[in-house]
């Protein structure tokens, strides 16, 4: 029988689309509690695989993808193209569910606990007369106010459309598209900028896969993926296998997408 895997987090990267399913990556740290003799796992990367009737059912986009909490089932495969599968394990997804916000399950508590004070503290039928027909006067007072003020404005907005013409609409220039680059890419940086993090360093990527990207390189001129990189710092968050390609080749300028420091 498949092994069957479970994960949980946000993707690290863009939405890729392909003819019936879409792909996304993923990351989740190792065991803490390795074997004595073994090194820790730091982290593992997964590229997980979606059929497009079950993704679009979550209602989740290219953007709240990497920002919402997710949770995958499924089983491992070894069957995808390099091109296509940059994690370094396949997933096939049975299964995808949106997480919900802790910060949503706080308000919705605190919202539920006022409702539950109001309704202990309602007031009497007497005080309830008394209240609407003060705020049926202020209401009155309040509209009659606010016709006033509407015909001031029109008058004005007439003599202004008189006196200055009408002004023409900016067109905003298009966005520069990155040519010959991957999927995503949002700006090229300098190779030596990137700041690698030691767990990273401590890994070894697996070396066909990362052959086969070097490979992939001298046939197109170019990475298949970007790399994920903190807007600020430069701190290099995805794409390793990446960074060792290009400084196997020695590239000067790589394609990356930023991520901003939450």
């Amino acid at each position: 029988m498949p092994h069957k895997i479970t994960l949980t987090g946000s993707a690290t990267g863009p939405l890729r689309e392909y003819d019936r399913y879409v792909a996304f990556d993923m990351r989740e740290k190792g065991s803490p509690s390795a074997p004595k003799g073994l090194k820790k796992s730091t982290f593992i990367s997964y590229t997980v695989f979606v059929a497009k009737k079950a993704f679009n059912k979550t209602g989740l986009t290219n953007k709240s993808i990497m920002h919402e909490k997710i949770l995958i089932q499924g089983e491992p495969t070894l069957d995808i193209p390099i091109d296509e599968c940059p994690g370094e394990v396949g997933v096939i997804c049975f299964q995808i569910t949106v997480l919900p916000n802790k910060n949503d399950k706080e308000k919705n508590q605190s919202e539920a606990k006022k409702e539950s004070k109001q309704e202990a503290s309602a007031p009497s039928e007497a005080q309830k007369n008394t209240e609407s027909t003060k705020q049926q006067e202020e209401q009155a007072s309040v509209s009659q106010s606010a016709e006033n003020e509407q015909k001031k404005e029109a008058e004005t907005i007439q003599s202004q459309g008189k006196e200055t013409p009408v002004q023409e609409k900016k067109v905003n220039p298009p966005k520069k598209q990155m040519t010959n680059q991957p999927k995503g890419t949002q700006d090229l940086l300098s190779f030596d900028e990137i700041v690698v993090p030691k767990e990273f360093l401590n890994t070894r990527p697996n070396p066909e896969k990362t052959q086969k990207v070097i490979d992939f390189v001298k046939r197109t001129g170019r990475l298949d993926e970007p790399l994920t990189i903190e807007k600020d710092s430069k701190v290099l968050k995805d794409g390793y296998r990446r960074y060792i390609v290009a400084k196997t080749v020695k590239m000067d300028k790589v394609p990356v997408i930023y991520e901003y420091q939450k």
